[in-house]
């Protein structure tokens, strides 16, 4: 069993109808299982978008109740881990990776460290204009993509902001939302397809894409 450090469960300030309408299944619980991770929905009083997470196998001298300003929580290590996903209407299958918006990259990759998780790569780009600088972690099934500035640092905490998730057949998703989606185009990373949510039509204040499965190199 892989005992590095992995999400367990993300909290989200949405109702359960809306992810239902969004075709996510949702358990009497309020969980969307995806994969082995959870998507807890709890009431807007709580804020709105991703507004905590829980992780499994945090080192056991390691006291956290915040990462880097996001609210954090140990979560259970064996008992919901084999719990099998759902089935969703909308083709989803795994999480392909989260967004962690951070006003300071050097002191978000520190705390990321401080529980023994170290970044895969890098990599710098553009966003409306001005340079950005994205780092990525693997925590279990689910890449954290940390973007902020490469030059500056601010003050205030770190946001998790926007899920993208891998489907089965990126043209069936599109088809299953209509005009709620963008049209299906070529993603960043190579031979994949993605197309982005109208999240805000179905009462989600999640931003939400889905992307196709990485290709598999046969020779690997």
């Amino acid at each position: 069993m892989d005992l590095t450090v992995s999400v367990g469960e993300f909290e989200v300030a949405d109702p359960a109808e809306a992810w239902t309408r969004a075709g996510f299944s949702v358990g009497s619980d309020s969980v969307c299982r995806i994969g082995g991770v959870g998507i807890r929905l709890v009431v807007r009083d709580r804020g709105a978008g991703i507004v905590a997470w829980s992780l499994r196998w945090l080192p056991p001298d390691v006291s956290v109740n915040d990462l880097d300003g996001v609210p954090t929580a140990r979560s259970a290590e064996v008992a919901e881990v084999s719990v099998a996903s759902s089935a969703h209407p909308n083709g989803v299958i795994a999480i392909d990776h989260v967004v962690l918006l951070s006003p300071d990259l050097g002191r978000t990759v520190e705390s990321l460290a401080a529980i023994g998780v170290d970044p895969r790569r890098e990599r710098d780009s553009e966003l409306g204009g001005r340079p950005i600088r994205q780092i990525f972690f693997r925590l279990g099934e689910v890449t954290v993509e940390v973007v902020g500035s490469p030059a500056t640092a601010g003050e205030g905490p770190s946001t998790l902001r926007g899920m993208t998730y891998v489907v089965t057949d990126i043209d069936a998703t599109a088809s299953f939302f209509g005009d709620r989606t963008a049209p299906v185009k070529d993603a960043v990373q190579p031979g994949r397809r993605i197309s982005t949510l109208r999240h805000q039509e179905f009462g989600m204040s999640v931003r939400t894409a889905f992307i196709s499965a990485p290709v598999r190199n046969p020779s690997a």
